[in-house]
């Protein structure tokens, strides 16, 4: 893992402590300065993003490890925004394979990829040294006018 993180978690892939994260991560984004919306849909791309590793790259066994690290941007005391990373020794796969389904499909589930990636600025996907995944998702707060901080555009 990266060495700036404030914060930094392990859990098993066990989906009982989900609501526990995805609170966490509410609290957190609403001290970094994310208003209350935001803050929500930062935890609800993080849950979604921890249910593909465990339904997906853990085929829901409830043993495999995850480590979640939350690093502010910027000044520490009024971040920019935040960087989460989150990384497994789950299955790997190539990272171009990891798509949403079309949104026409009208059925439940399969459209995580696609909440993460319109809720966060940044998302990357990438295969680590020897097993599992990581993923990086990036979120800039944003002023008052709806813009990004410090310039700089959605990815």
């Amino acid at each position: 893992m990266s060495g700036g993180a404030d914060l930094r978690i392990e859990l098993v892939s066990n989906p009982a402590y989900l609501c526990g994260v995805r609170e966490l991560v509410h609290q957190v984004m609403k001290r970094c300065g994310f208003a209350e919306t935001e803050a929500s849909q930062i935890a609800l791309a993080t849950d979604e993003a921890l249910i593909n590793v465990m339904r997906h790259g853990y085929d829901k066994r409830h043993d495999g490890r995850i480590w979640m690290s939350i690093e502010p941007l910027g000044n520490h005391d009024s971040p920019d925004g935040i960087r989460i990373v989150i990384e497994d020794e789950a299955r790997q796969v190539d990272p171009d394979t990891i798509k949403s389904r079309p949104l026409e499909e009208i059925r439940p589930g399969g459209l995580g990829v696609h909440i993460i990636r319109e809720v966060m600025d940044e998302v990357r996907y990438e295969r680590r040294d020897r097993v599992g995944m990581r993923l990086t998702m990036v979120k800039r707060v944003r002023t008052d006018s709806g813009v990004v901080s410090k310039g700089e555009q959605r990815g």
